[in-house]
């Protein structure tokens, strides 16, 4: 039966007994609780690890890959952020799960490509995660297409998005976008800017919208400029959100997620009403 996350977001009570997680964490009431609640929402059995050689040796004494690491920044035996690093050296996705945060923290855990950063701050803290872990165990299920003519905001957004396990697709034009959109129909995401020098963003979302409504497919528009009314201007030609530029990535992520959540939710009402 689909449960409802604390974001909103719909778990669809899919189970991943086979996905190997792997939890970094010395203490005994999150160890439990983590342990507890992605066993009930995912079927999944977690791997507790309560210090860095436990960590190095759930990963090289078993044939089965990681899927998915859940970390402290700091373990026994790594009480400077080696855990961490071990992981991220061994190209294994990884989650943070941190008590500490300071804007110099956010910028170094950020700058290693980690997944996600979640902090056990507050009441909901293990609920967020279970969040974070569902999302990267579904999120290659859904196709996001990134049009922009700057290839290094493609880069930029494309990185962004394939860390968090996004399947994406790149158009440089609103030519390309709509020749990809023709090809394939699985994709529910574009993220769009807004400046481009064939077709803008505004006349892309209405071709797309001629075609395809708000309940297959989410619309993005993204872009540089000053002026505040674009969004206004954007969302009336049919796009679903607008963002400017520069923003950070836990802004961008949270906007992706709710227009996908969105999608998902607005296609499991179609599905029980047939």
């Amino acid at each position: 039966m689909a449960v409802l996350g604390v974001s909103g977001m719909q778990y669809s009570g899919e189970t991943f007994p086979d996905i190997r997680i792997i939890l970094g964490e010395d203490s005994n009431v999150f160890t439990q609780m983590i342990r507890q609640r992605l066993k009930e929402l995912m079927g999944v059995d977690v791997e507790i690890c309560r210090t860095f050689e436990d960590l190095q040796m759930a990963n090289e004494l078993s044939q089965e890959p990681v899927v998915l690491a859940i970390s402290n920044i700091n373990l026994p035996g790594a009480e400077s952020g080696e855990a961490l690093e071990y992981l991220i050296d061994c190209n294994i996705p990884t989650i943070v799960f941190t008590g500490t945060f300071q804007d110099e923290m956010r910028e170094k855990l950020l700058a290693k490509d980690i997944v996600d950063y979640i902090l056990k701050d507050n009441v909901f803290a293990v609920e967020m995660l279970a969040e974070s872990v569902y999302r990267f165990l579904t999120n290659h299920r859904h196709h996001v297409l990134i049009v922009d003519d700057s290839p290094t905001a493609r880069a930029l957004l494309s990185s962004r998005l394939r860390r968090y396990n996004f399947r994406v697709s790149l158009a440089e034009s609103g030519a390309k976008a709509i020749e990809i959109l023709k090809a394939n129909p699985d994709i529910g995401l574009v993220v769009t800017d807004y400046n481009m020098p064939d077709i803008d963003g505004f006349e892309l979302t209405r071709r797309i919208r001629s075609v395809r409504g708000s309940h297959e497919l989410r619309i993005i528009g993204v872009s540089s400029s000053t002026n505040r009314l674009l969004s206004a201007r954007f969302l009336k030609v049919g796009g679903n959100d607008f963002m400017l530029r520069p923003f950070i990535d836990e802004e961008f992520y949270c906007r992706v997620n709710q227009n996908l959540d969105t999608l998902v939710q607005i296609k499991a009402a179609q599905a029980r009403k047939k």
